[in-house]
């Protein structure tokens, strides 16, 4: 078992886009208060960037943020039949942009993603992330032609080029609505004790979570996690078991059994 202080901390902000630009700049303060110096930035690509917009993107690579994908709008204009609109309805809103695309549409959208980061002047991201985590209708083999490196789902961080399935506790704090709250605050407490058997957590942050009912819950744990990492470290070589994923299954089914062989993160 970790103590707290030895568990590795992957922290994330969530839906960079022009409209959410002042949250994040004020998360990045507190998150720099915290001495927090690694973390990443999911960029919305999609949305109506202005020049100006675009220099603040590259102002926060220079500060040293890591920049990732997070989809192409971030919301669905129809819904990908009874199993989105569940998924709507408790989880996602409406902004599972995979959940509503065949395998040929998200092909098509990561790659797009991608792409506008080098249009923009920007670096390549090695991380996507899909909106809410959900990945949908896609054979892990065909990641492997993409050219993002990592793509964080809900369980963990899967490798693109390996196929294996690195899974990692998360904390997340985006209580919108009152029933939400100790729903969250239940996972997160079972997350904080898994996190000490594995040695990592994920903090995922939104926009607005510094003004929602859990604000003061992610304030202690920037405190309780002080030990942080880029995404980068968990594919390098250490101890952390990970699940291997078949060519036949899709991401977002690759909760099966563990694999005993020990592979990454450390």
């Amino acid at each position: 078992m970790h103590a707290a202080e030895e568990v590795r901390a992957l922290v994330s902000v969530h839906d960079v886009m022009p409209r959410t630009l002042p949250q994040v700049e004020r998360i990045l303060a507190l998150l720099r208060s915290e001495g927090v110096n690694a973390v990443t930035l999911l960029v919305v690509p999609g949305c109506d960037w202005s020049t100006e917009e675009i220099a603040i993107l590259r102002g926060f690579e220079a500060h040293g943020y890591e920049l990732a994908g997070h989809g192409w709008r971030h919301q669905v204009e129809r819904y990908g039949g009874l199993r989105h609109r569940l998924h709507a309805g408790f989880i996602s809103r409406n902004v599972a942009e995979h959940l509503a695309l065949d395998a040929d549409g998200i092909l098509a959208l990561i790659s797009r993603c991608h792409r506008w980061f080098l249009e923009q002047g920007l670096k390549a991201p090695a991380l996507y992330v899909p909106p809410a985590w959900a990945m949908g209708r896609i054979e892990r083999s065909a990641l492997a032609g993409l050219p993002f490196l990592q793509y964080e789902l809900f369980s963990g961080i899967l490798s693109g080029q390996t196929g294996r399935l690195h899974p990692i506790p998360m904390l997340g704090y985006e209580a919108d609505r009152a029933w939400r709250t100790p729903v969250i605050r239940l996972w997160n407490r079972v997350n904080r004790r898994r996190c000490r058997a594995i040695g990592w957590i994920r903090i995922g942050i939104h926009p607005h979570d510094l003004d929602l009912r859990l604000a003061g819950d992610l304030r202690e744990d920037l405190k309780r996690f002080r030990l942080h990492a880029d995404y980068a470290a968990v594919d390098e070589p250490g101890g952390q078991r990970y699940r291997p994923l078949k060519s036949s299954r899709s991401p977002s089914a690759a909760d099966s059994t563990i694999s005993k062989t020990r592979s990454n993160p450390r």
